[in-house]
């Protein structure tokens, strides 16, 4: 029995479990000692460094500097937001002991900084010369979490979040909406993951920001994941934390603020939309292996060969690793790197030194391709790209497939309880249709995409006029 087939549960039959499996085996993680921890192995940690070099730069280019603050938050910092502290308190970790002595003060391990950093903010804004302030931390953050999958919900995990000061509030909405797009872009662009982007409701919105926008993926099983978020903080904490700035009229104002996060729950995303029952299947801009050598059989001049080719694939540029291990046998080599994601396989035997050529073995299609070996890097190239292309489409025509609208509340109950996947409906938005759906179905609102207008039509629920069609949908 080979590798794959005889340790990986099948996908198609139980997504839970091949999940869980797939990210052991893969060596993407593993689970710490302490109850819903984490430990990230190279290979999972490489795919996160992958994505914080792309957007790091992205998020310098617009002008956002990074910086570090402290884990611990005194609790009176953290209180100071009723709204805040409310949203988070069932989630904190608190530290009453330190040095074998009683605290005087409870210390927060930072679940977030709003506080944190605001508070410092209050000391470093004084006039409208010190804004836009705009820093962002790649950091880890703790929330105390009841159920807790690897990756997609774990007491720690790893986070960018950016922070902004901003005189007036255009220009701090106008950071919220670069902010998502910018997510968007590095979802599609990187990940091969469409969305929706919209606003959330009053009841799922950040506990203290006046507007929520999301980032909104499909996942396999019809469950959607909130995979990254934008808020508007209007001026709660700049009111909250007195954090003001002399206008160029000499005036006394409170700052506008923003706020935006993006997690290694991603990497969860990842896996369950891309994967496959052989195992990952990563889109070549995150895979930390883009080709991996494989000499067909063991011999001197073949294992040679290879490892000639995968330094030539290297100075291209290209992410390249030869498996010359004498202790495996192909099928074995086949089958552990189709679990472990890598886009693409490159053989090597006695035929294709004869030949002058390579075979190619694209991992998302299965298709063979044999290329002449002086141009294997160009094609190389250009087989990756074409995956990750391929990845993207199919993942937008699944979303597609699995967005359905629905007139009626019957309609509504028969798609959530069947397919699932993301259901469009007419919502009256008030709180009390949508908490008595959420009992109903477990669907909630996902988000108000942004790109929607106004129609007239009937709450799903209640069927009172209503204005827009909500995104619904059950979620991790």
């Amino acid at each position: 029995m080979d590798f794959a087939k005889r340790d990986l549960p099948k996908k198609s039959k139980n997504l839970s479990e091949w999940y869980n499996k797939v990210i052991l085996l893969a060596e993407l993680a593993d689970y710490g000692p302490a109850k819903g921890t984490m430990i990230y192995r190279p290979y999972g940690f490489a795919i996160w460094e992958l994505v914080q070099k792309e957007m790091d730069k992205l998020i310098k280019d617009k002008g956002v500097k990074n910086a570090y603050f402290p884990l611990f938050i005194p609790e009176s910092l953290l209180k100071k937001e009723e709204t805040h502290v409310e949203g988070f308190s069932p989630e904190l970790a608190v530290v009453t002991m330190g040095g074998g002595e009683e605290l005087k003060e409870k210390l927060i391990v930072r679940p977030t900084s709003e506080t944190i950093m605001y508070d410092a903010y209050a000391r470093w804004i004084h006039s409208w010369r010190d804004l836009p302030l705009a820093i962002n931390q790649w950091n880890n953050v703790v929330r105390w979490e009841k159920r807790t999958y690897l990756f997609l919900r774990t007491t720690e995990f790893l986070w960018q979040e950016g922070h902004t000061a901003h005189a007036n509030h255009d220009e701090a909405w106008e950071m919220v909406l670069w902010a998502i797009n910018m997510y968007s872009k590095v979802y599609r662009e990187l990940f091969a993951l469409p969305g929706y982007i919209g606003r959330k409701s009053e009841a799922e919105k950040f506990a203290g920001a006046d507007v929520t926008l999301s980032y909104e993926s499909m996942m396999p099983e019809g469950k959607a994941l909130q995979s990254s978020t934008a808020h508007d903080l209007g001026q709660n904490f700049s009111k909250t934390f007195d954090i003001k700035f002399q206008n160029q009229d000499s005036g006394s104002e409170y700052v506008w603020q923003t706020c935006w996060g993006f997690s290694t729950r991603s990497i969860g995303g990842l896996i369950m939309a891309h994967g496959d029952d052989a195992g990952l299947r990563l889109p070549p801009r995150l895979a930390p292996i883009q080709a991996v050598v494989l000499p067909v059989k063991p011999e001197e001049k073949i294992l040679k060969a290879v490892n000639e080719i995968a330094g030539v694939l290297k100075k291209s540029g290209i992410r390249a690793e030869a498996d010359v291990s004498d202790n495996e046998t192909l099928g074995f080599k086949i089958n552990k790197w189709e679990l472990k994601g890598v886009p693409l396989r490159v053989e090597i035997g006695e035929k294709e030194i004869k030949n002058g050529s390579a075979t190619l073995v694209r991992r998302d299609t299965g298709e063979k391709i044999v290329v002449n070996i002086d141009e294997l890097t160009a094609k190389s190239g250009a087989v990756l790209e074409s995956i990750q292309n391929n990845l993207l489409e199919e993942a937008e025509r699944f979303l597609k497939a699995n967005t359905r609208s629905a007139d009626n509340y019957s309609a509504f109950k028969k798609i959530i309880s069947g397919d699932r996947g993301f259901v469009s409906a007419f919502w009256c938005e008030n709180a009390e249709c949508e908490k008595k759906i959420k009992e109903e179905t477990k669907a909630t609102t996902r988000c108000l995409p942004l790109d929607l207008s106004e129609e007239n039509g009937k709450c799903v629920y209640c069927e009172k006029p209503a204005k827009h069609r909500w995104l619904f949908a059950q979620a991790y």
